[in-house]
């Protein structure tokens, strides 16, 4: 009986930190200006992202164009 209390305090605890992952907002931008170290960005749907957030950018991956 211990054992499968401690299972599913385990399972819902695991669920509620893999669900909070998934309500990460996802904008798009494109880079306007780079000076320095501050980058001005035009991005879709910027009312998801509030000052003070952290936020990661990731660059977009060139394909590698391979010929005969």
């Amino acid at each position: 009986m211990n054992k499968k209390l401690v299972s599913l305090a385990l399972a819902v605890v695991f669920a509620l930190s893999t669900a909070g992952l998934g309500f990460a907002a996802k904008v798009k931008c494109t880079v306007d200006t780079v000076v320095d170290d501050k980058v001005t960005m035009t991005c879709k749907k910027a009312s998801k992202i509030k000052p003070g957030d952290k936020v990661k950018v990731s660059t977009k991956k060139k394909a590698a164009v391979e010929g005969c």
